[in-house]
């Protein structure tokens, strides 16, 4: 999936969520092991860890539901 895909035109307009400091950065600033994202705001990259929690729980319920 492209940065087009989720609506971003252009990666300086990106936000990420830094896994290792806990912090929101614009653009990619750190090492791209310790970050999540892209993100189209500075709030939705805040909420990166609830946002990856909640699309792991859909799969693995989509995953159980083909056992």
């Amino acid at each position: 999936m492209s940065k087009k895909d989720w609506g971003i035109e252009d990666s300086s307009d990106t936000f990420w969520y830094n896994t290792r400091s806990g912090e929101v950065e614009e653009g990619p600033q750190s090492l791209s092991i310790d970050r999540l994202g892209p993100f189209v705001s500075r709030e939705e990259a805040a909420r990166a860890p609830e946002i990856i929690a909640e699309r792991a729980r859909r799969i693995r319920e989509e995953d159980e539901l083909e056992d």
